[in-house]
């Protein structure tokens, strides 16, 4: 029993620092200081001709992370109301030919991050 106790610990703190690292590389995506890849769907264009890019500015300085949303930690979802509209973006992470899941999400080296802004409706 002693070495199980002892090893739940040490494996939280894994998970921890790891959903931390993750949070940070997702942050500064969204923040414009790495790069990776933006998209929006056609209800988020259909809304206005600066709805895109008004929202994109409103996704990057977003910090109001919940629990339900933000269970992991790792700041990759969030939600908005966007005059009237429930909007939603998603980070998700792919390998670098982006035809599978990235093999670690906390190295850049080997993970695109791409962003979808969606209409809640669309998700």
């Amino acid at each position: 029993m002693t070495a199980i106790a002892e090893s739940c610990p040490e494996g939280m703190s894994k998970a921890k620092t790891h959903a931390a690292r993750v949070a940070k590389l997702n942050d500064d995506f969204r923040q414009g200081r790495t790069r990776g890849r933006f998209f929006v769907t056609p209800g988020i264009i259909k809304l206005s001709k600066g709805a895109p890019d008004e929202l994109l500015s409103l996704v990057r300085n977003y910090n109001t992370f919940t629990r339900d949303e933000n269970p992991y930690g790792e700041n990759d979802f969030g939600s908005l109301d966007w005059r009237g509209s429930k909007v939603f973006w998603k980070i998700d992470y792919y390998n670098l030919d982006l035809t599978g899941g990235s093999p670690d999400p906390t190295d850049d080296s080997v993970t695109v991050r791409c962003l979808v802004l969606m209409l809640a409706a669309e998700y």
